[in-house]
């Protein structure tokens, strides 16, 4: 295959690539550096059938109208994810139950849950045990480094901060916290186009340590609830906020969703940034120049390098995307990533500008189904990104850096730095 990272998107070839272009099968170089494709993508091929009958689609506007009509764009996924993960497996009912593949009543009953329990005031009360998890991490690093070892900015940083958040929204015990970030490493993985059977089982076998871990968490909190104020698993235990109580089910596959969905992102939010920051060294001069900017920094971040790459919907009727006409029963693929670098919405799409205004990307997705999180994972990235460059606004990343290998998330596995205040 040919390596696409330096691809040229007005040339011949870049248009081949991009009508070639296949999720199942991507050429190399694609999950490191998916970005000359996307620009080929929106030049020459924004509306893309697959192979297997699915339509890939890279342009903002087709996105945001996607978005924003849940009438013929369904985020149901019992059909499209049972040849994937087999019907009645622990994945299947895992996907097809959480909030984010499902449809009104289901998505309606606990997206009222989640935002009475994450108001604006809500989020305001989470901000000092948020500052002094920071700084907490902060000061194990330097002492790390002090030791003399190698501090990595995502095991040491990153990946804890938002486990601990979502930890204290359902109020798991701190000492119980241990295995959420390999199970939702490995239930979001299975998201990925294409699977080994290796990544299947390990994805089912997290599906159900982690609902044998809740249904003894869900037992204990019924016999003894939290304050429904600042305790997100009462409130879902109660229905609080809701017109009807979750099933079971409905409960328990839900607690994994709001763990594995604040995690995963929220760490390649924090992750991304740092990296960004540091390759795009005038960026980290005028945010240090003006912390001030640290808000529309993040923003920046999310467009650039957004933490999702990729979203789904099944069109209920037959639609028009560009010319071609798409039947009922069709599985899209939006390409959040491709629209995020859309010429059409974004000047200088290429260009990381962390003073960008306006920048309404889609990173947080859009419409009714815009993330239930988003200002929380805005918070932590402002916080966490913002006090590490306060404290050691000279942290160089070092040789051994390592991306996730997704193509749904993007963010880092492996970022090992020195901090140098």
């Amino acid at each position: 295959m040919t390596d696409v990272t330096e691809l040229d998107r007005d040339s011949a070839r870049a248009a081949e690539v991009a009508r070639e272009f296949d999720l199942a099968n991507p050429p190399d170089g694609f999950v490191e550096n998916p970005f000359p494709v996307y620009a080929a993508l929106l030049a020459h091929a924004p509306v893309l059938r697959q192979p297997d009958g699915s339509v890939l689609l890279s342009r903002y506007a087709d996105l945001d109208r996607v978005y924003r009509d849940t009438k013929r764009f369904s985020s149901d996924k019992h059909e499209a994810f049972a040849p994937k993960f087999g019907r009645g497996s622990p994945l299947y009912e895992h996907h097809t139950t959480s909030l984010v593949f499902s449809d009104p009543p289901l998505h309606t009953r606990v997206r009222k849950i989640m935002t009475s329990a994450l108001t604006p005031r809500a989020i305001q009360r989470m901000e000092p045990g948020l500052i002094e998890t920071v700084e907490h991490l902060l000061d194990a690093m330097a002492e790390k480094e002090r030791a003399g070892g190698t501090v990595d900015l995502i095991e040491d940083f990153a990946s804890t901060i938002p486990i601990q958040i979502i930890g204290n929204l359902l109020d798991v015990p701190m000492e119980e916290r241990g295995p959420l970030r390999d199970w939702s490493l490995a239930i979001l993985g299975a998201l990925e186009p294409v699977l080994s059977a290796e990544e299947l089982a390990r994805g089912n076998r997290a599906v159900e340590e982690f609902k044998i871990y809740l249904e003894d968490l869900v037992a204990r909190r019924r016999a003894a609830p939290g304050d429904p104020e600042t305790d997100v698993l009462t409130r879902l235990i109660r229905g609080e906020g809701a017109d009807a109580q979750l099933s079971e089910t409905e409960l328990l596959q839900n607690c994994i969703f709001i763990l594995n969905a604040g995690h995963e992102t929220t760490t390649n939010l924090i992750g991304n940034g740092l990296a960004a920051l540091h390759d795009f060294p005038e960026a980290r001069a005028q945010l240090l120049e003006n912390p001030d900017l640290i808000q529309p920094a993040v923003e920046e971040i999310l467009r650039f390098y957004s933490p999702n790459q990729l979203g789904n919907r099944e069109t209920t009727e037959e639609v028009e995307f560009g010319g071609m006409t798409i039947p009922a029963g069709t599985n899209l693929h939006l390409c959040i990533g491709a629209a995020n670098r859309d010429p059409a919405q974004f000047p200088e799409p290429e260009r990381f500008d962390i003073a960008r205004k306006p920048n309404k990307h889609l990173a947080f997705a859009g419409g009714p189904h815009v993330c239930v999180g988003l200002t929380l994972a805005r918070l932590e990235g402002r916080i966490a990104i913002g006090r590490l460059l306060a404290r050691f606004p000279r942290y160089e990343i070092l040789a051994g850096r390592e991306l996730g290998g997704r193509m749904r998330f993007r963010g880092y596995a492996r970022l090992p730095a020195q901090l140098m205040p």
